[in-house]
């Protein structure tokens, strides 16, 4: 397919070609989904913690005696069921983080770059850098290819520049053509592809990357 290059300005230069496999896939919600919550869960601390009746600081006495009270039996003051007691079944430190099969990630990122693609919601735009590293230059460039939404601009490589600028942007944010995120990608209302990152793209998730890594699998 040909998509429209743009210039910084956001004036048409040139067209290029974008190959059908990474950018014209059909919409599979499920594996978005699936992409989007494996990124979420390896984010997650699992540092929430509560004690449990062991762990509470307090006497092992009983309150009051077995019988003749006419109350309930306790057996200490850390019973769960007692106000300043310990906590039944409550949480504790744990891993959340889980992988996903890389065919299934490699997948997900395509579909979200064909979903952008539908929806034109997409620019590509030539090269740039921000030689000053200013906000205010970054900005200038953004405010022509519309107002301030969330936007992501896919970078070819990693320029610091580009990174220094953008990081007083609070709507902002940046990837690596190499190094994707889908959460970002898909709630992007807005993505810059920068065009050596579409034509890197092009080579990294298509077809003749996708028979490298296999080979790569079957000679394991």
């Amino acid at each position: 397919m040909n998509r429209t290059v743009y210039s910084i300005d956001g004036k048409e230069l040139r067209s290029i070609e974008l190959d059908e496999t990474v950018f014209g896939l059909p919409v599979n919600e499920d594996v978005i989904w699936y992409a989007i919550n494996n990124e979420l869960a390896n984010k997650r601390q699992g540092n929430a913690s509560t004690k449990d009746r062991g762990e509470v600081h307090g006497s092992n006495a009983k309150p009051y005696k077995q019988k003749g009270t006419g109350r309930a039996r306790r057996g200490d003051k850390k019973s769960p069921l007692m106000v300043g007691g310990g906590t039944i079944f409550g949480p504790k430190p744990r891993d959340y983080s889980y992988s996903m099969p890389k065919k299934a990630k490699r997948l997900a990122m395509k579909v979200i770059l064909s979903l952008k693609i539908q929806s034109d919601t997409l620019k590509i735009v030539e090269d740039f850098s921000i030689e000053s590293g200013k906000t205010r230059d970054l900005a200038g460039i953004l405010k022509n290819f519309g107002g301030p939404e969330r936007t992501v601009i896919v970078l070819k490589d990693d320029d610091p520049r580009v990174k220094r600028a953008a990081a007083n942007i609070p709507w902002l944010s940046y990837l690596s053509y190499n190094r994707l995120r889908a959460h970002d990608l898909f709630y992007g209302r807005r993505v810059l592809l920068l065009e050596t990152a579409a034509k890197n793209l092009n080579a990294f998730y298509g077809p003749e990357a996708a028979r490298a890594g296999a080979s790569e699998e079957a000679g394991k």
